[in-house]
């Protein structure tokens, strides 16, 4: 099976003010065999890479990335973190920030090149919760007053949090 691709653009602060253009990152999902295949195009901000070789990275969120979260019908989400220097984590969450699995291997390669980097991520169709599916993708970057939090879909509250399935807007059906 092959889906025609969702594309996404991460254009807003958490609480939905506009970015920048050049600050804008994208994201094609397309659904191919039993994978569903993400594809990221982003400004590389050079912050300092996690410690470790590229692949597996736990607390990815504390570094630059890009991460696209996938709520089915019921509690159950997928959160998946990219990183410009390869590193990558998946979390199967069975309710609000209640992993059920983390550390998940997928396929995945990323390239920087010059302000730039793009990603090719090959996830698992059956890590995904059973949909229809609602969707939203944020990213990270800098640090201390510097640190941004960016996302698709404006979420409540005083600060970024991304884990409120309940506001994920983007609807599509990937499985």
């Amino acid at each position: 099976m092959q889906t025609s691709p969702l594309r996404l653009e991460i254009a807003r602060t958490w609480d939905g003010t506009a970015i920048d253009p050049a600050e804008i990152i994208g994201l094609e999902l397309t659904v191919t065999g039993q994978d569903l295949q993400v594809a990221v195009e982003a400004p590389f901000h050079r912050d300092p890479p996690p410690k470790g070789p590229p692949g597996p990275t736990d607390a990815l969120w504390e570094h630059e990335v890009v991460e696209l979260f996938i709520a089915g019908e019921g509690t159950n989400y997928l959160e998946i973190e990219l990183g410009p220097h390869g590193h990558h984590l998946v979390l199967m969450l069975a309710d609000i920030r209640t992993p059920a699995a983390s550390g998940l291997p997928i396929k995945f390669q990323a390239t920087a090149h010059g302000t730039r980097w793009s990603g090719l991520a090959l996830i698992p169709l059956a890590y995904l919760p059973p949909g229809p599916h609602r969707i939203n993708a944020t990213a990270i970057h800098g640090s201390g007053s510097q640190r941004r939090h960016l996302s698709v879909c404006a979420l409540p509250g005083a600060a970024a949090d991304f884990h409120q399935p309940a506001h994920f807007q983007i609807s599509a059906r990937l499985t």
